[in-house]
């Protein structure tokens, strides 16, 4: 039996390695005895020290640094006395701090009144006293990431444990490292002014009075002028008003007519389903018909000229089913970063998770929602770009007298929804309620009222709409769809013979033969359509 220390037949080991050289350093973990933490501890010290000699320094740093940020758990200790202290507008020295901590019953773990003056006799100079801060921090950092890599290492060694919920906590903890530790500087007036005075440069240069992405409806864009950046967009009203009709047409507005790119994340529709709404109201074809796919040869023909401008529509869809806030944020970032996307859309709120349980930090779902509307608005400003979401009211405004127009207090689940927007607005229809007229007996059919209950950067008003239901499409009350009809009736191309006719709706030319249009149906293909 080998009688040498485990010292002694490590150093045989390496005296009797080609590969290793007799002189080359040796760390702690070759020796077989581990790694230690990041930490920083002469700094903590250097720190700590000088916040206890100037009060200048403290000001500095205070609001960089929390007691867990330090490695040593007595640093800890005196830094929270520390902070307790500055909070309280205390003074902050020795004295103070070593009262503080026998008062709590803490002076022992914090090493005592002989280490207080120890830290206090190193200092001597407290002018990197905020750089000896982010080196902690930095510090820090890295021990919360060891911390996590270790508990997802040892989570996806387990055989019973969903892969996805893996992935959830750990973007869930890498995003709560970065929220809690780095933090935006102040700003001085006179850059903010700058940056004020060319952002309303910019906006005298815009013609249109558009500062925002164009909704493409008119009186509303007058109103709002556009969807503006880092604003929280609520549209809320009750099932069967049409709030994905009018969402989608925003959108189709925005991409097609003003080439800005939109993510739409549909957790109740399927993509397909979404994009046949679409067409229905792009091509102007009676949405039931588009469902069952029973379509005339000239619908065929009407549809094919009309949607090669939805080819290019920078439209991005995606609906995933119970998405999580954790799930849109990193696919905003994504598509933020590859399609510089303009506008946001979610479609709807109610259907979204908190976490990947489902079940919200507490079980509660008001709390939940809440969550996910703060989330919402920081989305906003974290991407610089307007989110719309679509909400449910609840059952109040059917159980209401009168005409049942909305009110911010029907908003569904949680009041947070209307504190963190910057807009809400109801969709009403009058007509839904069998309410055909209004008080000067004017008509109310196909007519869809656009409220707006809460702006923080302008007026309450409200706008009418068209609403065509068999197209499921809002528009300008001028419009006219295809053919001229009040109902949107399609055009009877077959009545042109051989005559080559154009109409024109929105942007787009639609150039017809009748001769084209007039095949039989077993003889059109279109599959093959030139068009």
């Amino acid at each position: 039996m080998d009688s040498n220390t485990p010292a002694q037949i490590f150093n045989k080991g390496r005296q009797g390695s080609g590969n290793v050289r007799s002189n080359a350093p040796q760390r702690l973990s070759d020796l077989g005895l581990g790694k230690l933490p990041p930490q920083a501890v002469d700094l903590e010290e250097a720190l700590l020290g000088a916040l206890m000699l100037e009060k200048e320094p403290l000001a500095n740093v205070i609001e960089l640094l929390k007691p867990d940020s330090f490695y040593k758990e007595s640093n800890q200790k005196i830094f929270g006395a520390v902070q307790a202290l500055f909070q309280a507008s205390q003074p902050v020295d020795l004295l103070t701090v070593n009262n503080y901590l026998k008062s709590t019953g803490d002076l022992e773990k914090a090493g005592g009144t002989s280490y207080l003056a120890q830290l206090t006799s190193r200092v001597s100079s407290t002018s990197n006293v905020e750089f000896h801060a982010r080196i902690i921090i930095e510090q820090y950092i890295k021990r919360q990431l060891i911390q996590i890599s270790s508990e997802i290492q040892r989570l996806s060694y387990e055989d019973t444990t969903d892969v996805f919920h893996i992935l959830d906590k750990m973007e869930q903890e890498l995003f709560t490292i970065a929220e809690s530790n780095i933090r935006k500087n102040y700003e001085s007036m006179s850059d903010i002014l700058k940056k004020a005075v060319e952002e309303l440069e910019k906006k005298q240069l815009q013609k249109s009075g558009l500062t925002g992405v164009p909704s493409g409806f008119t009186d509303l864009d007058r109103l709002t002028s556009g969807w503006q950046k880092q604003e929280l967009i609520i549209i809320a009203a009750r099932p069967g008003m049409g709030k994905t009709a009018f969402v989608v047409s925003a959108c189709r507005n925005a991409a097609v007519d003003h080439g800005q790119a939109v993510a739409l994340f549909s957790l109740e529709m399927s993509a397909v389903q979404l994009v046949n709404r679409i067409i229905s109201a792009e091509a102007e074809i009676e949405a039931e018909k588009i469902r069952r796919g029973k379509l005339e040869p000239h619908e065929w023909q009407q549809l094919h000229t009309k949607i090669k401008g939805l080819f290019e529509a920078p439209i991005f869809v995606d609906d995933t089913p119970a998405l999580s806030i954790l799930e849109l944020r990193a696919k905003c970032r994504r598509l933020k970063a590859q399609k510089d996307i303009q506008l946001i859309v979610i479609d709807y709120l109610q259907l979204m998770t908190g976490d990947s349980s489902g079940k919200g930090a507490s079980g509660n779902r008001e709390q939940e929602i809440a969550q996910i509307s703060r989330a919402l608005k920081q989305l906003a400003k974290e991407l610089d770009v307007p989110v719309i979401a679509l909400s449910q009211l609840n059952r109040s405004t059917e159980t209401r007298g009168g005409n049942k127009k909305p009110q911010l207090s029907d908003l569904r689940e949680s009041g947070a929804i209307e504190q963190d927007a910057d807009q809400v607005m109801f969709i009403y229809r009058p007509e839904y309620y069998g309410i055909t007229a209004d008080d000067q007996g004017n008509s109310l059919a196909g007519m869809g009222e656009i409220i707006m209950a809460k702006n923080r950067s302008g007026s309450l008003d409200s706008v009418w709409l068209k609403f065509i239901g068999k197209f499921t499409k809002y528009c300008d009350l001028d419009f006219q769809p295809f053919g001229g009809g009040e109902g949107g009736e399609n055009f009877n191309l077959s009545a042109l013979g051989d005559q080559t006719s154009t109409f024109e709706q929105g942007n787009s030319d639609a150039v017809f033969k009748g001769s084209k249009m007039n095949l039989p149906p077993e003889d059109f293909d279109p599959l093959n359509s030139p068009f």
